[in-house]
């Protein structure tokens, strides 16, 4: 492994902190959802497709026993040193899928127990970590109010919502959270894990896939429909300080969209007469996404010109996505990069987005 003085400066924006168990919530649920939790447990829209390989990295179990991702003083010392990161966002992935749930007041308990959990028990660990606060998407106006909430609090970085939903995130219906967001000046990330499962659509256009593998490689669908909704539903002419993450969904479709959907608003724009330039436009000043899982055709050639097609330096945000099984090492991707596009990418973009020192 290269030395620390060889290494540049790493921010992580897709690192998954987890539960020793979920009752770990249970300290920080109001009335009478403390008492339900105790008696049934905390409910969860967990993946409708079972991964083949499992979801974790064989070498991050904690020595201490405990459960994967749920030992703080671990992961600094698996991934934060080892990997020379200035900081690790922490993001849930198993509280932000439950938007697929139901019960809409139930969610919103669960999230600001998360919220609380996080601040009280993660955060104070290291400054090292920084926090993406969770809502559910079912009842905006409940999530407006707890982001106002949490996201005054120094170490919170960002909102989280999963990308599995039951209509486009640019729709009005969805606004109120995104207003709180540019109040708070906190982006939103958005990450995929439980398309299909709950309450929410199918996970793919057509509808459902057989297996975890077309499940995983559709993923980027998701993406694609939410970004085209934020543009044409006018949410960056709106809120004009609002940003978007689209976290763990690729990368590489982007620039073909935007061809297609800049074409088309040509022809079309009669039905969007709120925007007031192209639909690219709005993408390359509002939206970034994360690099993990990178993809990885057999020339890097070809990696590097679709990079050259949708200002890569400057939107792309490194994320590794401990400690999953598709992990990537900042020391082993793009690699190939010129050095200053490389900083950009593995840290001065997100030290810019979410305000970090």
């Amino acid at each position: 492994m290269i030395s620390n003085k060889e290494k540049l400066p790493v921010i992580d924006c897709d690192v998954h902190n987890q539960f020793r168990s979920r009752n770990d919530l249970i300290p920080y649920l109001d009335e009478p959802w403390k008492s339900h939790a105790e008696r049934f447990g905390i409910p969860g829209a967990g993946l409708p497709y079972s991964s083949p390989i499992g979801s974790k990295r064989k070498d991050a179990d904690p020595p201490s026993g405990l459960p994967l991702g749920s030992d703080p003083h671990y992961m600094l010392e698996h991934l934060v040193e080892p990997f020379n990161l200035d900081y690790a966002l922490l993001c849930s992935d198993s509280i932000i899928g439950m938007s697929g749930y139901a019960d809409s007041d139930h969610v919103a308990a669960v999230c600001r127990a998360y919220n609380d959990y996080l601040i009280a028990e993660w955060l104070p660990v290291s400054p090292k970590f920084k926090g993406y606060l969770c809502i559910g998407t079912q009842d905006p106006l409940e999530a407006a109010r707890e982001i106002d909430r949490v996201g005054p609090h120094p170490d919170i970085v960002a909102v989280s919502v999963i990308g599995g939903a039951r209509m486009p995130y640019g729709q009005r219906f969805f606004h109120p959270i995104y207003e709180a967001c540019e109040r708070n000046g906190l982006p939103l990330v958005i990450h995929p894990g439980a398309e299909g499962a709950g309450t929410f659509n199918p996970p793919t256009a057509v509808g459902y896939v057989s297996n975890y593998l077309q499940w995983h490689t559709c993923l980027p669908q998701t993406f694609m429909a939410h970004l085209v909704s934020f543009v044409c539903e006018g949410v960056f002419e709106k809120y004009p300080g609002f940003k978007v993450v689209f976290c763990e969904g690729g990368v590489t479709w982007l620039p073909p969209l935007l061809w297609r959907l800049d074409k088309n608003f040509k022809a079309l724009r009669s039905s969007t007469p709120w925007l007031k330039r192209m639909p690219s436009e709005y993408v390359r000043d509002h939206c970034f996404m994360t690099t993990q899982p990178i993809e990885e055709p057999d020339d890097f050639k070809h990696l590097e010109a679709m990079f050259n097609m949708f200002d890569a330096e400057n939107m792309l945000l490194f994320s590794s996505d401990y400690p999953h099984w598709d992990f990537d090492d900042p020391t082993k991707i793009l690699q190939r990069l010129p050095l200053e596009k490389k900083k950009k990418i593995f840290s001065e973009n997100a030290r810019q987005l979410f305000k970090l020192k």
